[in-house]
């Protein structure tokens, strides 16, 4: 049933919460009006008397709420009563001119886009993207040119750029690469790039029009997030890790470049005391798959070492580095750990999840059997 939530709002400078009180709300963000005089939100009707956590998850819709008002005076922005299945999520872009809405059904990346010119009162939704066919994220906006990373025609991803008033094809900023886009984030007059490499996190700077401006230093083998920002800001942060390699904490100018360590946590454990591979295998059907296998260095490899393989192979989720404090007993231990890059997940982009999914399912299953036989064939465990 709908597990809905209460939602309060709190003024932060004064303390105190506020009478405003929102209900049924589920899968929802809060996009601020840029003057601060309410929010945009999702929530589902409200269900029947007696029929409380009875109700399933359909006909979501967008609503405006005033701070200040009851629920029931907040204004209906978007919804789609032919379309049950459909939610709504909004965004509103920093300079306050536009709110995109993003329609999706499931939980597959495949969207319709549309967007209300809030600068035209009583202006209602128009139609950007339809079809409900390819990945759009907004990255961010330059007056009416919307900027999105999109993954139509580029199954690993690539930036296209969008006017939301003047109807012209799409331009496109960054194209396809042999890795994987994950994210881009607009800061200021540039675009942070993410990619995976083989499951691991790479990451550049490139200006507006898509052109590069350098390429960050992320380390070893491991995972990078964060770099939010708006289009005001001239620094972001961002987060690294890797197994053996705590979460580190870094402030990035976007101006110069320049990174420096903004909060570094104390571990007993030294990274250099680990060994930390890539491998790769043939699944069952050839396709070459790629592991993770971590070991405290100095453990024999006599095919005697008890081993934690972990996959996972679904919803489009990309399984990368991270650390863990109880990991670093098993592996003190003598213990060895193994992630494997399942078919299902995004490590290679869309054609990687439509592999490991619906009638390909079986792949996954084949991907997780291979690395297990090729760990005892190596003499690893």
């Amino acid at each position: 049933g709908t597990d809905w939530r209460i939602v309060r709002v709190r003024d932060v400078a004064a303390g105190r919460i506020l009478d405003d009180e929102l209900r049924w709300v589920k899968f929802s963000g809060f996009a601020w009006a840029t003057d601060g005089s309410g929010f945009y939100y999702s929530r589902f009707p409200a269900p029947a008397d007696g029929a409380t956590f009875q109700s399933t998850n359909t006909n979501q819709a967008l609503y405006f709420h005033r701070l200040g008002t009851p629920q029931d005076a907040d204004t209906l922005v978007y919804s789609t009563p032919d379309h049950p299945g459909y939610s709504h999520s909004g965004q509103v872009t920093d300079d306050g001119r536009f709110l995109v809405i993003t329609t999706t059904e499931g939980t597959d990346d495949r969207y319709e886009i549309h967007v209300v010119d809030l600068s035209r009162p009583g202006a209602a939704p128009r139609p950007l993207i339809a079809g409900l066919e390819h990945k759009w994220v907004l990255v961010g906006n330059e007056g009416s040119r919307m900027i999105f990373l999109t993954d139509k025609d580029a199954p690993r991803g690539r930036v296209v750029a969008i006017d939301a008033v003047r109807r012209i094809a799409p331009v496109e900023l960054v194209a396809q690469r042999d890795t994987t886009l994950v994210s881009a984030r607009r800061v200021g007059q540039r675009m942070i790039l993410s990619y995976l490499g083989d499951a691991s996190s790479q990451a550049e700077m490139v200006d507006l029009a898509g052109r590069p401006v350098g390429r960050l230093t992320l380390g070893t083998i491991g995972s990078a997030s964060g770099f939010d920002g708006n289009a005001t800001d001239s620094e972001t942060f961002y987060a690294f890790t890797s197994f053996a390699t705590p979460t580190t904490s870094y402030r990035l100018d976007t101006a110069t470049g320049e990174t420096t360590v903004f909060a570094r946590p104390t571990v007993a454990s030294d990274p250099d005391d680990y060994s930390v591979e890539q491998r790769f295998f043939a699944s069952r059907d050839g396709t070459r798959i790629p592991m993770f296998v971590v070991m405290k260095k100095g453990v024999e490899r006599t095919g005697g070492s008890p081993t934690i393989l972990y996959g996972y192979g679904g919803f489009a989720v990309s399984v990368t580095p991270g650390f863990s404090p109880t990991r670093m007993a098993w592996l003190d231990a003598g213990g060895v750990y193994a992630v494997v890059n399942l078919r299902g997940g995004s490590e290679y982009g869309a054609a990687w999840h439509d592999a490991g999914r619906l009638l390909n399912k079986q792949n996954v299953f084949d991907d997780f059997i291979g690395p297990g036989e090729y760990l005892i064939r190596a003499g690893i465990t």
